[in-house]
């Protein structure tokens, strides 16, 4: 008998709750196909560990997971621990959305429930970080701090925008990071802002942070953000809006599989919008580990 349940994961704050919200009607949809939704509610990540490793994955056709690239992040780690390799469906219902953005998926309720329902899928490539896996960026650096001192709510409320606001008013806190670098493509000692080590092309909304980036290619994109003059980070942030920001001096741009990184300081990470981990860093790329449900499209491979 083929397995007939699919397990929604789903973060009950994500999207003022758009989940909680349509809950039934996700249900009836699937059992009119004859599968049954097995909803769990993320609390702690403790707690889903705990049903993976309880799990009888052979009953599972897939797994849904509801929320933005954090609780993607948690539903990763938590599958690699426990050995699960199913697919998964992404209702795109989180702050950005990063990840599931890269495939072009759906937003609407309805969208995101018809492709769960198909069987389109393609492989893709994920990040480590020490001990932690990333499926989007692996962050570290100035605006680290500004996200993680961003309050839940206000993040729900004004999605990206949040980020802008609490960034402009850390600007007179701004230092530079002393780092190493040490990679085959390139090595370097610099002082830094930010840095941003990425699977997929978007962070923090930005559409085109690494327009290079390809989550297939066996490959991380590393974008770096060097000192520079206050003066000067309204140009860059225009360059970046644009995509263009490879081009400037300020910004060090180059793809990679594995790369180490240390400072003598303590530097804030982030890994797919949660806390990361703590220097030194060493990162790498783990290619076709996981397996996503796309929407159906006239040219394989156009998504990616």
């Amino acid at each position: 008998m083929k397995a007939n349940k699919v397990l929604l994961i789903y973060n009950p704050m994500a999207g003022n709750g758009l989940i909680k919200n349509h809950l039934d009607e996700i249900i009836d949809k699937f059992q009119k196909k004859r599968l049954q939704i097995i909803p769990f509610r993320t609390d702690k990540k403790e707690t889903l560990n705990e049903y993976f490793s309880l799990m009888d994955v052979e009953k599972y056709r897939k797994i849904i997971v509801a929320g933005g690239d954090g609780t993607i992040n948690i539903t990763v780690n938590a599958m690699i621990r426990n050995g699960i390799d199913l697919p998964l469906a992404l209702f795109q219902v989180g702050t950005a959305n990063d990840f599931a953005g890269y495939f072009e998926l759906p937003s609407d309720i309805k969208g995101m429930i018809k492709v769960a329902l198909e069987e389109n899928y393609t492989m893709v490539d994920i990040g480590k970080v020490n001990n932690k896996y990333f499926i989007n960026v692996a962050a570290m650096g100035f605006l680290v701090d500004v996200s993680q001192k961003t309050d839940p709510n206000v993040k729900n409320t004004l999605g990206v925008v949040s980020y802008y606001l609490r960034g402009i008013g850390e600007l007179p806190n701004l230092k530079p990071i002393p780092i190493k670098i040490v990679s085959n493509e390139y090595s370097a000692e610099e002082n830094i802002y930010f840095m941003l080590v990425m699977n997929g092309r978007s962070a923090g909304g930005f559409k085109k942070i690494a327009p290079e980036a390809m989550v297939n290619d066996g490959m991380l994109d590393v974008v770096l953000f060097r000192e520079m003059p206050i003066m000067e980070l309204m140009p860059l942030l225009l360059n970046v809006l644009a995509g263009n920001h490879a081009e400037n001096k300020f910004v060090e741009y180059f793809k990679t599989s594995k790369i180490s990184i240390k400072s003598d300081q303590i530097v804030g990470t982030d890994i797919d919008g949660e806390k990361g981990e703590e220097f030194p860093l060493e990162i790498e790329v783990i290619p076709n580990k996981l397996k996503i449900n796309i929407a159906k499209v006239e040219n394989e491979g156009s998504v990616l």
